[in-house]
């Protein structure tokens, strides 16, 4: 299985961002969760056959049309599934 970890930052809470991230994992078929940091950033583990996590990542760059995306962190790795489907989880402190 294949993970990524991104933290998104720029005009990204407040626009809908997380439901356009559950929106695009759902139609991907990727698991995983999104949820708002504390910061203002945008938080996204996921998980998935490695093309849909890379279409995903494309898509977040991109972000809902008010979304301002500033930069992107991004985190490969493998391991285990962690992850039920696609939903937006509590903020992070």
């Amino acid at each position: 299985m294949h993970f990524v970890h991104l933290v998104i930052r720029g005009r990204v809470q407040g626009v809908g961002f997380r439901y356009f991230a559950v929106r695009e994992a759902r139609r991907l078929g990727v698991s995983g969760v999104v949820r708002n940091l504390a910061d203002g950033a945008v938080e996204v583990e996921a998980e998935g056959d490695r093309p849909s996590l890379e279409r995903l990542v494309e898509a977040l760059k991109a972000g809902p049309r008010a979304a301002r995306v500033g930069s992107v962190d991004e985190h490969w790795s493998e391991g285990s599934a962690r992850h039920h489907g696609f939903q937006i989880g509590n903020e992070h402190p």
